[in-house]
């Protein structure tokens, strides 16, 4: 693919229809930012929380709305199950009960995302422009991120 944007970039796929697709890059850290500064850009004034998030740019469209990608122990209004094991909110929610340690075991925080339209996806992978590979919470939440891409290529189903 010839957009630097998506260059050895992970995507999870968190829906894949006839309606088009939608995916949360999972190997694009921006950095750390408190918990509690995060809740109050959201309009949220939880005084007393605690601790730092690392925030991931999840993909190149609307980059100013954010989503949690996290284990499927939890579930808010509009969680999307993308395989039993991983699940995608965008309810604010979910960052109050994970503040309030009521939230999912394990979590990513991502602005932004990946989005085809009906049967572009289908295109690209016609024309091998993508690696497809397994869901892997592993590599979703705890694998170091610099290795995120090496691990997803080892893992691919199908060469370019």
């Amino acid at each position: 693919m010839g957009d630097p944007r998506f260059f050895q970039t992970v995507v999870l796929m968190a829906r894949h229809d006839k309606n088009g697709a939608f995916g949360i890059v999972i190997n694009r850290p921006m950095g750390e930012r408190p918990l509690a500064s995060l809740l109050e850009a959201l309009g949220e004034n939880d005084a007393g929380v605690e601790g730092n998030v690392r925030i991931f740019a999840g993909g190149p469209v609307q980059r100013d709305l954010g989503f949690v990608v996290h284990s499927a122990d939890y579930r808010a209004s509009g969680t999307i199950a993308v395989d039993g094991r991983v699940a995608v909110t965008a309810n604010r929610d979910v960052l109050r009960d994970i503040a309030r340690k009521q939230g999912p075991k394990k979590s990513l925080i991502a602005f932004g995302y990946a989005g085809w339209g009906p049967g572009q996806l289908e295109g690209e992978l016609a024309h091998n422009v993508w690696y497809t590979a397994p869901a892997d919470p592993a590599l979703v939440f705890d694998d170091d991120r610099d290795k995120v891409w090496e691990h997803a290529t080892a893992r691919r189903t199908q060469d370019l």
